[in-house]
């Protein structure tokens, strides 16, 4: 067997809602390396919200950020894709018009206001975790470095509002309160590609994991995909293995059911 790239989501796969990793994920990647696999995190958080040391701890070859906008490979970034500031205003301004909360999410920093933020329990839990990685959006207006948008919906009317900006930008909507707003060209599936063109991987040797409505481009494009057991049915639909759920030795038994580990 050639060796095979795996690319892991975070939440809700490596982690929970409290960030809680099980022993059996620490001991299944750190098997996978052992035996001569890469371990790639792809994610749809920026750079600017992958601090955790102890997710960090767990040893990865590379990190496919920001749905494919950015990827580092032995702490090098490879790739870099940030939106203009002109198109991402003009994004703000829309949804703020039609009643949207945005963050602008990039390499170093997230942008966005307090106040949108306060009362809701994510909101809360991003800012404390952000800590100095948390900026304003008007006070650095046009002065960002964001690769992408994400944005509580409160019952807005969202998809006019992204109707209107379908141009720039792939809205992956979560439910009706959160999604993700991603320059059109790029996604999680085109970052295992990009990764695969800069590394020389072959694309045949590649695997994803994910739970989540933003990892259906990855576990398209990758050779074999694994869908965590508590995973919606739209994503357990198209992956070629349902693996247990997470707190079940999710990771575990799936690089086992490939003979990687």
């Amino acid at each position: 067997m050639n060796p095979q790239a795996v690319f892991f989501d975070i939440d809700g796969t490596l982690w929970d809602r409290y960030n809680f990793i099980p022993d059996s994920t620490r001991k299944a990647i750190s098997e996978l390396r052992a035996n001569g696999h890469f371990a790639f995190i792809n994610t749809g958080r920026t750079k600017g919200y992958i601090t955790n040391p102890d997710l960090l701890s767990l040893g990865f070859d590379g990190i496919v950020s920001g749905c494919g906008t950015m990827v580092e490979y032995k702490d090098e970034t490879l790739f870099l894709h940030e939106v203009d500031n002109k198109v991402l205003a003009n994004a703000i301004s829309t949804m703020r018009r039609f009643g949207m909360k945005p963050i602008i999410e990039g390499r170093e920093f997230l942008y966005m206001e307090e106040a949108d933020l306060i009362d809701d329990p994510y909101g809360k839990k991003l800012m404390r975790e952000l800590g100095n990685s948390r900026k304003s959006i008007v006070e650095f207006w046009e002065n960002w470095n964001g690769s992408k948008i994400s944005c509580e919906m409160g019952g807005c009317d969202y998809k006019t509002c992204f109707e209107i900006l379908a141009d720039d930008f792939i809205p992956l909507v979560h439910n009706s309160h959160v999604a993700e707003v991603v320059p059109c060209g790029f996604s999680k599936g085109t970052g295992i590609q990009k990764v695969c063109d800069l590394l020389g991987i072959n694309l045949e040797d590649t695997i994803a994991i994910g739970d989540s409505v933003n990892d259906i481009e990855m576990l398209k494009k990758a050779a074999h995909s694994v869908a965590m057991g508590d995973a919606p049915d739209e994503v357990k639909a198209i992956a070629s293995y349902v693996t247990t759920p997470l707190m079940e030795d999710g990771i575990y038994n799936a690089l086992s059911h490939f003979g990687l580990i």
